[in-house]
């Protein structure tokens, strides 16, 4: 009987196997460190899309400078951050109602009619304030250390805290010590001269001679609202 003949599985092509490659890591994906740096030494603001808003709340504004510039708290710069001001606080649905002028940071109290005149507003403000400093100081550069950190002000107690927030932040910081001084009942590096809410009858000498800063209130708990829970008091201090 005739034997099958044997095959030669050694002469017959192997399949191709998949070779691993040491390939280096990928850009994406998460990691740490991974992310936009920020303009200044520390994090700053978180650059995830902010949050929508709505025209009749308010919003309050925070802005830090760059480290190692001059303090903002000086006649000089307070007049031309005044200049500043008057200028851009009323523009294309955006309104600054209130300010703070604190050393190395700006406090607002604003007004827009949504996210995008929020936005166009503050950068507009902030270009002016930036170039009127770079001027005063004669140099170039940035001035802002991140971008603004805004938080939106839904009800009359949270108008009424931000106010007393922004309009006696300097008492706040002159009582822990950290190099403001605030010598009269109110702290005239903020709006507080052109504020009509304290309890106690305010008079500023040469107001009238001032170009105001600031612009008229339009919303409900900016002019109304926050009053319901009492009028400031000159001697109020944030908690």
């Amino acid at each position: 009987m005739a034997t099958p003949a044997k095959t030669n599985r050694s002469k017959q092509p192997k399949a191709p196997r998949a070779q691993l490659l040491p390939f280096r890591a990928a850009h994406g994906g998460r990691r740490a460190g991974a992310g936009r740096k920020p303009n200044g030494d520390r994090a700053g603001v978180s650059h995830d899309a902010r949050e929508a808003l709505a025209a009749r709340f308010p919003v309050h504004v925070t802005q830090k400078l760059r480290e190692h510039l001059p303090p903002l708290r000086r006649r000089d710069a307070y007049a031309a951050l005044r200049t500043a001001f008057a200028a851009g606080c009323d523009r294309n649905g955006f309104r600054l109602i209130h300010y703070a002028v604190l050393n190395d940071h700006l406090h607002f109290v604003v007004e827009a009619g949504g996210r995008s005149a929020l936005s166009r507003g503050v950068q507009g403000l902030l270009i002016r304030v930036a170039r009127t400093l770079n001027r005063l100081w004669q140099r170039r550069g940035r001035v802002f250390a991140d971008r603004y950190h805004d938080h939106i002000l839904r009800s009359p107690r949270e108008v009424r805290n931000a106010l007393r927030y922004v309009l006696g932040n300097a008492h706040h910081h002159a009582a822990e010590g950290r190099m403001v001084a605030v010598p009269q009942a109110i702290d005239t590096f903020t709006s507080a001269p052109w504020f009509d809410g304290f309890r106690e009858p305010i008079v500023v000498r040469g107001l009238e001679a001032i170009v105001r800063p600031v612009a008229e209130a339009h919303t409900w708990l900016l002019t109304i609202g926050w009053r319901r829970h009492g009028l400031l008091s000159v001697t109020e201090r944030p908690a």
